[in-house]
């Protein structure tokens, strides 16, 4: 009975997933604001008996009641932050809060799925990320100065990054966190600060200098650092903010040879470069050391087929560090590679909307800093997945949101909390023209209105 419910229910989710994915793409056609809030309904329902299924199966898997524990857990967690979001800011993108759940909710039933302890520490620091969150977007409409810390966002980051470089520890090959903190997703939000903050008012040749140079640094103390997916995502939001704010193709066709001039020296230079570009080319070549975990990644992928095994049907514990770099392999083996594509597509209409509202904002350093922190999102979700299914060299990063790891989730909720600040700052910025649009009709008709009666007057 227990094999007959999970076979079912890998195609009740998949069928939710599906029709959850097609809402995301359809609302943004939509202008019936009533149609939009029912659709917006209609997706937490989704959401909703998405995770009852999934737990239900994981209960009945495993027979422990933990797992029921943490199913509630969550569910109250979601309902706090929905029902906080829409009574503190009425003006805040639902959509967006709802994929953020969405998203939330297939990592806490895979990491439920592969490690239930991981799984209630990540909801620990979810809700931790979430409750901080709440304030963010007040923040960013109420504090103005933000634009006029240009110099303390880059020496931030440089200084942190500086102090994982010489006191953090090697941990798969490069130095990653210090007190178990990983800085660099703290300061991809920084670094987006800083570069809006000098590219917002006139851009001249000295300003791309400053940019360039500070951007240098950032990417170069990662380098040494052996953290190259952060690298990678510094390097290509810096050259996205320089082409918009510059309007410029030959800065970034520049940036894009340097970018593969310093990757050949990466190459030559790193032991640790050349082994996952070896595993890339040919994993099989080297299974036995760095091609296995691609391999079995590869093997998960394949494994799933378009409709995957079923959850707690197949065996993703067996890629090495599954919870957070390959988390991926693990949802397209049991979940499907149809559920996978939907992922996919729902981190799509995220880029989407952010790239939406950001081309919607009119002071072009809020601009800027919506473009970057999009710009950083979208990139990540390429490294992960393209590292997992072998389309490019693992970067080691992981999918936001869905893998596991305090720092990535808690500074990924902290971006997007920004997002919803700028989108609301957006929803002011029209009521505002709404509003002197019908203050400058009034004025015409008051002056209108003494002119009609002097005509009726003259003879």
């Amino acid at each position: 009975m227990i094999n007959v419910i999970t076979e079912l229910s890998k195609y009740v989710i998949l069928t939710l997933m599906i029709v959850y994915t097609f809402h995301c793409f359809y609302m943004v056609w939509r202008q019936d604001e009533e149609e939009k809030r029912e659709l917006l309904h209609q997706q937490l329902t989704m959401i909703f008996f998405i995770d009852f299924t999934a737990f239900l199966v994981i209960y009945l898997k495993s027979m422990d009641f933990r797992v029921i524990l943490f199913y509630i857990e969550m569910m109250i967690f979601f309902a706090a932050i929905q029902i906080l979001y829409r009574i503190i800011y009425q003006n805040a993108s639902l959509l967006l809060l709802n994929n953020m759940c969405m998203l939330l909710s297939v990592g806490f039933i895979m990491l439920c799925r592969l490690s239930l302890p991981s799984a209630t520490k990540q909801l620990l620091i979810v809700a931790a990320g979430s409750a901080v969150s709440l304030v963010i977007p007040v923040m960013i409409r109420k504090m103005k100065f933000l634009k006029d810390l240009t110099w303390a966002y880059a020496g931030i980051g440089i200084v942190l990054l500086a102090a994982v470089l010489v006191l953090a520890s090697t941990s798969y090959g490069a130095k990653l966190s210090l007190m178990g903190i990983q800085p660099s997703e703290v300061i991809k939000i920084t670094f987006v600060f800083f570069m809006a903050s000098l590219l917002c008012t006139k851009v001249d040749f000295r300003k791309v200098v400053l940019a360039t140079i500070v951007a240098v640094i950032h990417v170069g103390i990662l380098v040494l650092s052996r953290d190259l997916g952060s690298a990678v995502i510094f390097f290509v939001t810096y050259l996205v903010l320089i082409y918009v704010a510059t309007r410029n193709p030959s800065y970034l066709f520049l940036g894009l040879g340097g970018g593969c001039v310093g990757s050949v020296i990466a190459y030559h230079l790193f032991g640790h470069v050349r082994q996952r570009v070896s595993a890339w080319k040919d994993p099989m070549a080297v299974y036995q050391n760095e091609g296995y975990q691609i391999v079995q990644s590869l093997f998960a992928i394949g494994t799933g087929g378009w409709f995957g095994m079923g959850l707690c049907q197949g065996s993703p514990e067996k890629i090495p560090v599954v919870k957070n770099d390959f988390i991926f392999s693990a949802i397209c083996e049991e979940l499907g590679g149809i559920f996978a594509i939907c992922l996919i597509l729902v981190c799509t209409s995220f880029f989407l909307m952010i790239v939406t509202i950001a081309l919607k904002i009119r002071n072009p350093f809020y601009k800027l800093i919506a473009l970057g922190l999009g710009t950083e999102y979208a990139f990540q979700v390429f490294l992960t997945i393209g590292g997992a299914t072998k389309f490019i060299p693992m970067t080691g990063v992981t999918l936001p949101l869905v893998s596991y790891g305090g720092s990535s989730v808690m500074c990924t909720i902290l971006m997007l909390a920004i997002i919803q600040g700028l989108y609301i700052l957006r929803e002011d910025e029209d009521e505002q023209i709404e509003t002197q649009r019908k203050e400058t009709i009034e004025r015409r008709g008051k002056r209108a209105t003494p002119e009609r009666k002097r005509n009726r007057q003259t003879p």
